[in-house]
């Protein structure tokens, strides 16, 4: 009888465990080899399951596994389709405004960004009562890739169309002169190679991560333009269940996840832009002070009627972070 009661009591034990375990989905519109897979994604899942001894797991589905398109990651995360995602505050502008003065042109420095994000995270909360905030980093700098212009002053993109990341980054170019296209990451490449967009705004990442290296002659860079900061964002129901060590646990993964994010995404800006260099046939144009200012002169009124329209604690934002 002590043998079965045993026996008894360790199933109970076991179930409860299995009861308790939890596998988070975390939802990826990259390709599986993108950088920030091996670099920060599997890390996070990593240091989930070890901070909890396993009862909380990361799987993560690459390539829009969990659906289509990253607009939609947002959402996928608000409705429970996955309990994690990443995606870009710029595609859901509207929910976001504060979160993207951090992209704005000048605000942010590229190897000390996440950092002051983090130190000044609390500015941010407001955004993120739907979703409970994971992780939050800054990017490289854009740049302009361009099909067919060679681009070193403002004049050379009127009537140029441009796809853009974001509502800021699409004033900035308006502000060059050309005309702004809104569209995902992952329809740049057969925009481009079909002439509906003569150019994309997006940073060096992309040469490699979105093959714009094969389709993009010339790559323009050196004035101050705007970055584009990503997040992984936690479904708030799900969150919510987790016990207080698991939250923390989750937390802290992924504040260290953004750290190797930010260094995945620099070191492959910057090969990147070395590829671009060294491809045959393509032109880098390294923006002189003097051709810098051209741009900075247009797109330093953007980023001041961006912290006014968008208000609370905008102002504070920008004073915090820039340099």
């Amino acid at each position: 009888m002590r043998t079965i009661a045993a026996i008894a009591a360790t199933t109970v034990t076991l179930m409860g465990s299995a009861a308790v375990a939890e596998d988070l989905k975390f939802a990826n519109f990259m390709p599986p080899m993108h950088p920030y897979v091996a670099g920060a994604f599997q890390p996070f899942a990593d240091m989930v399951a070890e901070a909890t001894g396993g009862d909380v797991t990361v799987t993560i589905y690459s390539g829009g596994e969990l659906g289509p398109g990253p607009v939609e990651q947002y959402a996928r995360v608000v409705d429970g389709v996955a309990e994690l995602a990443v995606s870009l505050p710029g595609y859901t502008a509207s929910q976001f405004p504060l979160t993207l003065t951090a992209e704005l042109p000048g605000v942010l420095d590229e190897a000390t960004g996440t950092a002051d994000i983090w130190n000044n995270i609390d500015l941010f909360a407001d955004e993120y009562r739907r979703v409970q905030l994971v992780s939050l980093w800054s990017s490289a700098g854009n740049v302009l890739y361009m099909r067919d212009v060679a681009v070193d002053s403002p004049d050379d993109l009127k009537g140029m169309k441009i796809r853009v990341p974001s509502r800021n980054a699409g004033n900035v170019i308006e502000a060059w002169g050309a005309t702004p296209v809104s569209m995902p990451v992952t329809e740049i490449y057969n925009a481009m190679q079909t002439g509906v967009i003569d150019g994309a705004y997006i940073d060096t990442t992309a040469t490699r991560a979105f093959r714009l290296g094969e389709v993009a002659n010339y790559l323009t860079y050196g004035m101050d333009t705007t970055n584009s900061p990503f997040f992984i964002l936690m479904n708030r129901d799900a969150f919510d269940a987790l016990s207080d060590e698991q939250q923390a646990a989750v937390i802290e993964a992924g504040k260290k996840a953004s750290v190797l994010a930010n260094e995945t995404q620099l070191a492959a800006a910057a090969g990147g832009l070395t590829a671009f260099a060294e491809a045959e046939g393509k032109q880098v144009i390294q923006l002189t002070a003097e051709q810098a200012e051209a741009f900075n002169v247009l797109s330093a009124p953007v980023r001041d009627a961006a912290v006014a329209e968008t208000g609370g604690n905008a102002a504070a934002i920008v004073d915090a972070l820039s340099k």
